[in-house]
């Protein structure tokens, strides 16, 4: 998806509604989406593949554009019956939110299946696979990468979406955030509770590890017989949107790299608190995670 961000002055209410009026002064362009996750992953240094399905239109080549010149190789199936996934947000000042205006229709069946096909084609290349749920039907044939990737032994990395997680059976790594996971497992009174629930989804699942973010709680990691709680790294929240996809993309280039499952975490956690410290979706590099810490 593309996200676009329009800034501008707000100086007065609208006499039509109680709304206020943005003077408009200038926009931005970003990849969104699993395309930020691609961004994150090669800002990284990992190389990447990007298997996405756009519109056939202005957003979608743009979005081609923007991943291009992030190094990233892009496998976008152009759909002539969608518009490209957009997220517009109005920005006041200071980079306060107003408004998000979101442009989305679902890809074809025709186009799913030319996906899985190219999917196919590129599994065996690939050290680690990222299948980023934003339940916008993309990944109608989830099931199927998922065993495929298994016959390959690739590890798979799932953001999830929804309630159906059963969809993601046999994944390495599910990360849901907090209140994904409660939608899914059901609320908890205290951390044992917690964690009891988080195992049971796990073994349902027939998942490795379930990894679910905390926000202002940082991160715990749940495999089998074992916890692990990392906290959140304290600094200034500016933006929380895309610190998903900045968690995945930096777990799946940690494992691929041959970090074990806690180190990985850990990195994954550091990036996730720089994010958020930066406005709109962002990444985290390398100097950010490695050099600041010697």
């Amino acid at each position: 998806m593309l996200d676009r961000y329009w800034y501008g002055d707000v100086e007065r209410i609208s006499p039509e509604a109680p709304v206020p009026v943005v003077k408009f002064k200038r926009s931005e362009e970003r990849p969104g989406g699993a395309a930020n996750v691609a961004r994150n992953a090669a800002a990284l240094g990992a190389r990447v593949t990007l298997l996405s399905v756009v519109g056939d239109d202005e957003p979608g080549r743009r979005l081609a554009e923007l991943v291009r010149r992030e190094k990233i190789t892009a496998r976008l199936h152009r759909d002539r019956t969608i518009d490209t996934t957009v997220k517009l947000r109005v920005i006041g000042p200071p980079r306060h939110q107003l408004l998000r205006v979101d442009f989305e229709t679902e890809p074809s069946h025709e186009i799913l299946r030319s996906k899985l096909a190219g999917y196919t084609k590129l599994i065996a290349g690939c050290d680690a696979v990222i299948l980023s749920d934003y339940g916008k039907g993309g990944l109608t044939h989830i099931a199927r990468m998922i065993k495929l990737a298994q016959q390959h032994g690739k590890p798979v990395l799932i953001d999830p979406k929804g309630n159906d997680f059963a969809r993601y059976q046999g994944a390495t790594l599910v990360t849901p955030n907090l209140n994904e996971f409660r939608n899914v497992a059901g609320g908890w009174k205290n951390e044992r509770e917690l964690g009891e629930r988080a195992q049971r989804l796990r073994r349902k699942l027939k998942v490795d590890a379930l990894l679910v973010t905390r926000g202002a709680d940082g991160m715990t990691l749940f495999e089998k017989g074992r916890r692990l709680q990392v906290p959140a790294e304290t600094r200034e929240v500016s933006d929380v949107s895309g610190a998903g996809d900045t968690v995945i993309a930096t777990m799946a280039v940690m494992l691929a790299g041959g970090y074990t499952m806690d180190e990985a975490v850990r990195i994954a956690n550091r990036a996730a608190g720089i994010v958020v410290g930066k406005f709109g979706t962002a990444v985290a590099l390398p100097r950010e995670l490695f050099e600041e810490q010697d």
